[in-house]
This record gives structure tokens, sequence and C-alpha cells, in this order.
């Protein structure tokens, strides 16, 4: 085995799984096109080797580390100017580590502790930066022009001894000197003397060894984003694969989902939602600042190695105030025994923290979710999907992965309770790319309550059972089932959320602001989804400057989300922006023209009322027409009485929808009816109710009767139809069929 003293440079891009989720191919290209116009060329100058690209980071090995300096400063001050001619869309920032040490060599490739920290140097390293180890700084300290600030020694992932650390700071200016500060919380926004830097390009040198620049360390606990709750508090960071084998990945993020799921089962314990701290961990942070930025007192690592049937996981619980390691364990077990370990985990945990544990939590963290690893498995990379305002093949994905842990065992109440949650979302926003509303309905009751009977404090189940009983407007055991939620799992953001729409829903404002203030405290970071939900709620409790900033930043997310722009237009007309509520409004009815307020006063017919008229009071303001497409019919040309009737009685319509789709629909004397168009052919019955033809299909728009009116067509749409039939969900121009 060949090894060699040598410097390596690692190089990564700064959120490259976010760029690449908003545009894979764009950001792809731009990668390739960094490494061949400044990082190939940069090297090759330097007397550098490529040892490889690592998706979205390099490894380069030098022979000098002032080489290996030289290359880093001129890669990132050639970045910069590229970056500065370039829209913020198409930009890449890289951070850089360098480090000194012995390397391992095999083949082209190469190993050992000293690449392993070059790489969490690199994480130390501003946007656009570079770190260097202590080892490095020593050989360059006076060599190059450029400045550097202690950061002190660094505990990081994976390596025994902690680590000196320095920033390079690339003003000519600062050449030559070293600032030593203090080691602050938070990495962007306490160390002084990157601050003193930053001043630095725009006032000059003369502030640079200014020692009242530099600003102390805060108190341990003042630097938290939020005041520490009255329990202990914890955040499970996501565990590391370090199996090398992308394939696993859904297993450690599993492993994390569940010790958050049985941790929130605690009411005793304050943990923050899965979201807020895998958001987290895709920045560059030291366990303190992570607990900072999270605002809690403990913080639990690890790592998991999947070899064949073997596992090996590694796992650290760390007081955030002190910095000091509370209980720390490896496990060398068969992947059979992965909840044996979960469970072991969590009991050294709670131990720990000295909390005790309610009769009913015993016996909730005692409970195996299945003892088919092989169904588990599929469980988790259902959960790895997510559902909420997906796309079809997602949800497909989804629900294919759930059945199949059924199918291995089909006494998995989690499977069974995710298969609700999917289709309760298909169901309440009247999907049907999937089934048709009654289906939909029926099988998240059906899954919601399987999961039910075989575990009663199922928290997903009893808040799919909430959202459904909401719909049907049964208040009463909507509120009774969102607070089952919440009592099985008192950590859940979700719960929370769901309990404060319902409570938002039923008049109760003031305590729907209070719960989901509860949510957000244990989601800081929530998804987009969340984000949207929260803003419904405090939009409905009539808290617009709240909700309009959480729904401006869901739709970044989620563009095409009929829900983000409809309550964005009614949030920005009821506190006066008519702007903001046109634009809003305008957005909406180009991606959905069939949007109407007719077919929201259907589709929300279980909210109060007074909800209901200031929810299509601001859609009214904002612009939304009162039916489809705008289309507003004169009361001369409108048919009533036995010239309605004798339009149904009996009789055939032939037409074209508005969007241009030929229909035939026929109605006997009995008051049914036959639709069919080229993609759909159902069947219901109508009445006549005030001059307006209603309707109701069978498993279409949430079961729900619909009423509209029937005009003489004197528009120039379509000028060979007679009639016109206006509906909440279409405009169709018909004729009758010959007898």
């Amino acid at each position: 085995m060949e090894r060699h003293l040598a410097a390596i440079l690692i190089a990564d891009v700064v959120g490259y799984s976010r760029l690449s989720e908003i545009d894979e191919e764009g950001t792809r290209f731009r990668f390739q096109r960094d490494m061949k116009e400044i990082f190939e060329p940069q090297i090759a100058e330097h007397s550098g080797r490529l040892v490889k690209t690592m998706g979205d980071g390099l490894l380069v090995e030098f022979h000098s580390v002032v080489d290996a300096l030289r290359c880093a400063v001129d890669a990132q001050q050639q970045k910069a100017k590229m970056n500065a001619a370039l829209p913020p869309g198409e930009r890449l920032e890289f951070r850089i580590g360098v480090n000194l040490g012995d390397i391992i060599v095999e083949g082209e490739d190469i190993h050992g502790d000293s690449v392993n920290i070059a790489d969490r140097i690199q994480t130390l390293a501003r946007p656009g930066g570079i770190a260097i180890s202590g080892a490095a700084y020593d050989q360059v300290k006076s060599k190059l022009s450029v400045g550097y600030v202690s950061l002190g020694e660094q505990k990081v992932k994976s390596i025994g001894e902690p680590v000196r650390a320095y920033h390079v700071v690339l003003d000519p200016a600062a050449a030559g000197s070293t600032a030593f500060a203090r080691k602050g919380p938070r990495r962007w926004h306490v160390p002084a003397a990157i601050a003193a830097a930053a001043v630095l390009l725009l006032t000059g040198a003369s502030l640079w060894w200014q020692p009242w620049v530099l600003i102390q360390e805060p108190s341990p606990i003042n630097r938290f984003a939020y005041p520490l709750p009255d329990k202990p508090s914890v955040a499970v960071l996501p565990f590391i694969n370090v199996s090398g084998d992308k394939e696993h990945d859904h297993l450690t993020q599993g492993l994390t989902d569940d010790l958050i799921t049985e941790l929130s089962k605690v009411s005793g314990l304050f943990v923050i939602a899965r979201h807020s701290v895998f958001a987290i961990a895709n920045t560059p942070a030291k366990v303190q600042d992570v607990a900072a930025e999270l605002g809690v007192h403990y913080v639990l690592e690890g790592s998991l190695q999947r070899a064949g049937s073997r596992l090996r996981i590694n796992v650290k619980l760390i007081d955030a105030v002190t910095g000091l390691s509370l209980w720390a364990e490896r496990y060398d077990r068969q992947y059979a025994d992965l909840f044996a370990v979960q469970d072991d985990v969590i009991s050294k945990i709670i131990s720990a923290l000295a909390v005790k544990l309610s009769e009913g939590e015993r016996d909730q963290l005692a409970r195996i979710p299945t003892n088919n690893l092989e169904a588990y498995d599929y469980y988790l990379r259902a959960e790895q999907e997510g559902v909420t305002y997906s796309d079809v093949e997602t949800y497909r994905r989804t629900l294919s992965f759930y059945q199949k842990a059924i199918d291995l065992d089909p006494a998995f109440a989690n499977a069974h309770a995710g298969i609700a949650r999917v289709a309760v979302d298909v169901w309440r926003n009247d999907y049907t790319f999937l089934w048709s509303a009654a289906v939909a309905r029926k099988i998240a009751y059906d899954a919601a309550g399987q999961a039910l009977k075989l575990d009663p404090n199922n928290a997903r189940a009893h808040t799919v059972l909430a959202l459904l009983q909401l719909v049907d407007g049964r208040d009463a055991e909507a509120m009774d089932s969102a607070n089952r939620a919440v009592a099985a799992q008192p950590n859940d953001a979700e719960a929370f959320g769901n309990l404060a729409l319902i409570l938002a829903h039923t008049g109760k404002h003031d305590q729907a602001i209070a719960q989901m203030e509860k949510a957000l405290r244990l989601d800081p970071s929530p998804p987009p989804s969340f984000q949207l939900l929260a803003g419904i709620v405090f939009y409905t409790a009539r808290e617009n400057d709240r909700g309009i900033p959480l729904m401006e930043a869901a739709k970044t997310a989620l563009p095409d989300a009929e829900p983000v722009h409809e309550y964005l237009a009614a949030a920005y007309a009821a506190g006066g922006d008519r702007v903001g509520g046109v634009e809003a409004a305008a957005r909406l009815l180009q991606l959905f023209p069939d949007t109407n307020l007719t077919y929201y006063s259907y589709l929300y017919d279980y909210w109060r009322d007074g909800d209901l008229q200031y929810h299509l009071t601001n859609l009214r303001a904002a612009g939304i027409p009162e039916w489809p497409f705008g289309f507003d019919g004169k009361d001369t040309d409108r048919v009533a009485g036995t010239e309605l009737r004798n339009l149904i009685d009996d009789k055939t319509w032939i037409g074209k929808h508005k969007n241009g789709t030929d229909f035939i629909q026929h109605f006997d004397k009995a008051g049914n009816t036959a639709y069919r168009s080229a993609n759909t052919s159902i069947t219901g019955v109508v009445e006549i109710t005030d001059d307006r033809l209603c309707e109701t299909f069978g498993g279409s728009f949430l079961d729900r009767m619909v009423c509209g009116y029937v005009y003489r067509n004197t528009t120039s749409q379509n000028p060979a139809a007679q009639y016109v039939h206006v509906t909440p969900q279409s405009v169709k121009f018909f004729s009758l069929a010959p007898s």
C-alpha cells in the first residue's frame, strides 16, 4: 500500500441538490462549464492532479500546499468575476477546503484521514470562499498575498481529534495578517473577523487590525434563534450513509425519520420536525450552530453503514450548550436487529435526559411497526417520495410502495395510514387523475379506519380522519380526531398544523393561530406545502400580514399549485393591496382559465358562512369572475320555467365545451342523465330548482349537486349553437338533437 505526503484540495457546489431540483440539466451544464473553464486550467497551471469529480465536487492532489492554495485562490477569484456577469439563477458558488497530510494511494484514487479532513474543512468555508487546516496554514501563512481568520479548533465528523481551521481572506490589503476570532455560535452571524473582512472590501485595510471590530461571543443561551423550551429539546440530524451506495440512502433517511417519529411521541420532550433538520443539514455548520438555528439544547447525530446483512450504526447525543457528548454508542448488528437498535437509542436518549414516560408512552415506544423488514423497506421508500401537490407518477409510486408493504404485512398500520394520506389529498383537492372523488373518499376512510384498528394511536390516521370529517361538515368529530392526533404524537408539527386548520374553519381563530405557532416552532423551516397550510390558517384567521410571506415562500416551490395563487389573491385583496391581488388572480386564471367564484362556493360549502363570504368577497375584489371563463349571461336571455323543462324532458344535447371538447348529453323524463365526451362517460341525476338546472354525477366534484343556468346563445362563439349551459365547472354550447 503506497503512502505519501500531499496537499489535498476539495471543492463542492453550494446547495447543489436544491439547484438540481429546480433545473437539473442546467445545473449540471454549469458545473461542467466551470470544470472546463476554471478548475481544470487552474489545476494544470499549478501542477495539480485532478483525482476525480464527485457529483457536485472535485478532489485534487498537489505536491505543494502553496500550489494548492494558489489554485484555490485563483479559481475562486475567477469564479467571482464570472458570477458577477451572470444572472443570479445561473450562478454556481463553490466552497473549497485545503489540507496537508499523509494519503493512501490506490491506483488513481487517494484515501485516508487527510482526505476526510479536507472534505470536512471545506464545509467550514463561506460560499465562494476557502478554508484550510492548521497543517496547511503552518506552511503557507506568509507565502501568499492573502490574510487568514483563525476559527480555532473545530470538531468535525468522523475525525476523532479537533482540527485547527482558518478562513482565507482574499483581500490583498489583509495579506500576511491573521485575525484570532473567539469561537462563535452561528457561523455567518457571529465571527467578527469575517464581518471585518467584508468591511475591508469597502473601506480598506485601516480597519483590519483594530481589535474593537471583533464581536465577542455571546453567552451560550443568548445565541439561540428561539427561546429554549421548558423541557429537554432535541434535533435528530440526518444520519450519514457511509456505505458508499446511494441505494441505502432511503435507509439512513428512514432511520432518521423513525427516531424523530418515536421521540415525538414523548410528551416530556420537544423534538424538531423532519423537514427542518433535513433543510439545515444541507448547510455547513457545527452541531452548536445547528442547535442555535433550531433552538434546541441537544443534538443527536450518527452514521449508518450497511454491508449485506450487517449494519454498523454510530450514534452520539451532544449537549449543544456545553459542546460535550452526553452519550455515544456503536452498534454492529444484523439488519434484522434494526428495530432493536432504534429502541435502544430511544431508551438511552430518554435516560440521558431524565425524561419520565407515561404508561401509554411506554406502550407506544415498545410497539414495533412491522416484523417484516422487506415491508419496512418499501414503507421507507414511500415516505421518501412525498405526496402533497405531487405529480401523478409520484403519487403512483408512493401508493405502489405502500401497497407492497401491506401485501407483505397486512397488519402494518403505518402503511395503511400512508395510503389514507394520499387518498385524502386526492379527494380534498378534487384530483381525478387517480380516482374519482367518491372512490378517493372511500379509500381514505377505509385506510384510516384500518390503520386505527391496528394502532388506535396512529397520529397520521387520526389527522386524515379529522380532514375527512371537516369536509363532511362533522366539526365536533373533526376536532376530536385532530386532538387525538396531537395527543398521540405531541411533537408532530403536521398534527398541530391540521388542528390549526380545523380550528380556523370552525371559527376559533385565536386558538388556530396559537396551534399554528406551535407547529412552526416544531418545524421552523417547513416544506412548501406546510408553508402554504400555515399561510391559509393565518389568512382564515384574518392575520394576512403573517400569512402572505408564508404563501409567497410556498409559491417559489409550488409555482403551478392552484391554492397558492387562490389564497394569495384573496389575502392581498383582504389586506388592501389591490395590485398584489390582481397579479395573483391573473396568474391563477392563466394557469386555470375556468377558475370562478361559483366553483369555490361549492368546494368550500363546509366552511362557516362568514369565512366563506370573506373569501369570496376577497377573490371577487382581486378579479376572479362569477362563472367559468368570465361568462356573464344576460337575464333577458336566460331560459326558465316550462321552456327549461322542455330542454331536458327526454332530450339530447349535442355541442362543444368552451375549450372545444365535443360532448353529448341525454336526459330522460325520470330525471336521469348520461354525459359522454372523448375522455369522460358518466351518469347522474338532474332537477330544476329556482330556474336553475342542478346535476349530481357520482364520484365527481366531491359528490356535490351543482347548479347552473341555461341561456339562449347570443354570443359570437359557436353561433350555430342555440343555447349556453353554464355551471361552476364548465361553459357548454349546445343545440337539441333532432327528435
